[in-house]
């Protein structure tokens, strides 16, 4: 490694990996696959991150972009990487559209994007950053080449975000979304999101026909609609996304139902914020599937909406020791522990009635038990749909 001329590290591979100290020595550049990418697209890039919804918003937004007739590459953290575009194989876009990881801004020097949109932060991959400071200030690279001709659309509801827009300067435009008024982005109200310039409405749309459910998800229609703005969206082409934008696989994700018991997929649900994200969706008892490989997450955050929401929890995979631990008094009716997600589907539906719902929402990893994400959902899917 000390005789190469640059190094180039995939996302899975931590920067501080102590196989990459004679690089360092030797002062031979480390970078990731999206730092180099970066430097051969001419086209403007809109990176989209944060700690849950970046998926579904970067999937919203390339989709605004089409829907008002912009060639539009997405991908980056999902799907195609960024250097797949640069090495031409996938034409000449008008704008990309990239999914931006924690991991994949550790290894940047000079990406910088024309728009780039923060979530939120809260606690999560906690087994691989030194503590949460180290990975707020990972997330806050997005932002550290733009210039002032560049946009930066942030969460002013989030706690970390707010407190990082304090302490840390920002070259480019600020686009705020909030519950509350702005001076400048998007207020976000149940039945629309308003557009606002200088405190003013200039733009309305309507979330009647919205199938994404839940406060988060207006969250990330509200950044989408902001971003798409910077770079062209018709006000119509972001109206037909919100109308029929259906939301992606394994996030809040009906897949059946049981003796009039609603079964719900949300195994992308990897962190503690995500299973609150998608309790605050159901007004109903909740039955509540939680576990698998924890990432350093504190349970312990989970008990008050745990008390408000969960009927029963069923607690699976490695983390559930930890699980009974931090919420064994906290459910209506107690935690049951199940060995595999057959059980727990078992279980779950047994403590269920009609009108209730049984949510997968894990706040762990899944490789104790599962390939990925992906393929826990879809077992899980793969159950329910046989006891229908």
């Amino acid at each position: 490694m000390a005789q190469a001329d640059l190094v180039v590290l995939s996302p899975g591979v931590p920067h501080t990996q102590p196989m990459l100290e004679p690089a360092w020595a030797a002062g031979i550049p480390v970078i990731g696959e999206m730092e180099l990418a970066s430097v051969f697209v001419k086209a403007p890039i809109i990176a989209v991150t944060g700690t849950n919804g970046k998926t579904t918003t970067t999937e919203l937004l390339g989709q605004m972009l089409k829907n008002s007739g912009k060639r539009v590459f997405v991908g980056g953290n999902i799907g195609t990487p960024l250097i797949a575009y640069a090495d031409g194989a996938h034409g000449v876009a008008d704008v990309i559209v990239a999914e931006t990881s924690s991991f994949q801004l550790d290894t940047t020097v000079s990406f910088r994007p024309a728009t780039s949109v923060l979530l939120n932060i809260t606690d999560d991959h906690l087994d691989r950053y030194a503590g949460f400071s180290a990975y707020a200030e990972s997330k806050w690279r997005i932002f550290k080449n733009q210039e002032p001709e560049d946009a930066a659309v942030l969460n002013a509801m989030d706690a970390t975000v707010v407190k990082m827009m304090e302490t840390h300067a920002l070259r480019s435009r600020r686009r705020l979304f909030s519950h509350v008024p702005v001076v400048q982005g998007a207020r976000i109200q149940k039945d629309r999101i308003a557009v606002v310039e200088n405190r003013r409405t200039t733009v309305v749309f309507d979330l009647a026909k919205c199938h994404l459910v839940g406060p988060h998800n207006r969250e990330n229609i509200a950044a989408a609609c902001l971003a798409a703005l910077e770079h062209g969206a018709t006000l119509a082409g972001i109206q037909q996304t919100i109308d029929t934008f259906r939301g992606l696989p394994h996030r809040v994700e009906t897949v059946g139902f049981v003796r009039g018991i609603r079964f719900v997929n949300d195994s992308k649900a990897t962190n503690v914020d995500a299973v609150k994200r998608a309790l605050e969706c159901f007004d109903g008892p909740v039955v509540l599937i939680l576990g698998g490989q924890n990432k350093k997450g504190d349970f312990n955050r989970l008990k008050t909406i745990v008390r408000q929401r969960v009927k029963t929890l069923v607690a699976l995979g490695e983390a559930r020791d930890e699980i009974v631990t931090a919420l064994a008094g906290d459910p209506q009716q107690g935690v049951i522990e199940a060995g595999s997600m057959e059980e727990a589907v078992a279980k779950a539906l047994s403590a269920a009635v009609a009108g209730d719902v049984v949510l997968l929402s894990p706040a762990c990893a899944s490789f104790d038990m599962f390939d990925n994400y992906a393929h826990r959902g879809e077992c899980f899917r793969s159950i329910v749909e046989r006891l229908a």
